[in-house]
């Protein structure tokens, strides 16, 4: 089973709020997902990002692969170089 790191997308048309989790490749962008790990906040300013550092770095040594968004969140809040 391939896991990524991934967003998914919360909150109401044009105010996006997007949960960081950990999910099964193959399932869909809002679907089943295995656990969730922070979120994120684009509209606040700055932009509000609360990632919990101990399940992130549980998950990547694991094997999950963060997207490109995660990964540069991740860089951000410090937890991946």
């Amino acid at each position: 089973m391939a896991v990524k790191m991934r967003l998914r997308r919360m909150g109401a048309k044009k105010a996006p709020f997007y949960r960081v989790i950990v999910a099964d490749s193959r399932s869909p962008r809002d679907g089943r997902f295995i656990e969730e790990i922070g979120y994120y906040n684009p509209l606040t300013e700055p932009a509000e990002i609360k990632i919990d550092a101990e399940k992130a770095k549980k998950w990547i040594s694991n094997g999950a692969q963060p997207t490109e968004t995660v990964k540069s969140l991740l860089k951000k809040s410090g937890i991946v170089d």
